[in-house]
């Protein structure tokens, strides 16, 4: 059983992973469907910089946070002038993190479902007199859904299991941005707790296996309905 200091450190967990992931959405998927629709001059750079935080240390990121959205960094600063909004040392600034973390597999999963679409079946309802908008939301955005679906439940994970990014920008601050990750290294740090680490570390692993079980699963579903569609 977990006690209610664990169970704050799941919540808040849980809280930045669901706010980065919905607040990643809108801007992953409309990258998703430039990259997978459209060849234009700078596409091969526009998709290096989308997948950098894969490759990139997670401290390098976590510092170009800091530069960026520091109190003098050229965003931070206006944040906090115009509207009064510090991210450091909160938790909007570790879903910040967590959420440039995991924009990578976000875009990843839902381009590879909109590239599966058969453009045939848009070019059908538009000749049947539907409009690009009326085609996209009833033909390419539920053909393109399971993709979405697996692409938020990735993300999730990645957010919830985000480290070096989120200590480096907002630091570990028990309460505040203290998600699983950074409480398993602290309790790392104090001898005799040993039962708390392995408490959280098997959660963590639980809520990770889930994830990539649910995403796997909605991958073969899309599978399944293209194909049912293909014929």
């Amino acid at each position: 059983m977990l006690s209610a200091e664990e169970w704050g450190i799941v919540a808040l967990s849980l809280k930045v992973g669901g706010v980065a992931v919905l607040a990643t959405l809108p801007l992953a998927f409309a990258l998703a469907w430039v990259l997978a629709r459209y060849r234009f001059p700078g596409r091969l750079l526009l998709d290096a910089l989308v997948h950098l935080p894969l490759v990139l240390p997670p401290v390098v990121t976590g510092w170009l946070l800091l530069v960026a959205f520091g109190p003098l960094g050229p965003i931070g600063s206006r944040l906090q002038d115009w509207l009064g909004v510090t991210l450091m040392f909160r938790w909007t600034g570790a879903a910040l993190a967590a959420a440039i973390m995991a924009l990578p597999l976000m875009v990843r999963a839902m381009r590879l479902s909109i590239e599966g679409i058969d453009r045939r079946l848009e070019g059908a309802a538009r000749t049947l007199g539907a409009g690009r908008w009326h085609a996209f939301r009833t033909v390419s955005l539920p053909l393109a859904l399971p993709g979405v679906l697996a692409a938020l439940v990735l993300g999730f994970a990645r957010s919830i299991g985000e480290f070096g990014a989120t200590i480096t920008f907002v630091s570990n601050i028990p309460g505040e941005t203290q998600t699983l990750p950074l409480a398993i290294y602290s309790a790392l740090q104090v001898p005799g707790a040993e039962a708390m680490v392995t408490r959280l570390a098997l959660l963590s692993v639980a809520l990770s296996l889930g994830a990539l079980i649910l995403s796997e699963w909605l991958v073969r579903r899309t599978h399944a309905e293209r194909a049912r569609h293909g014929d």
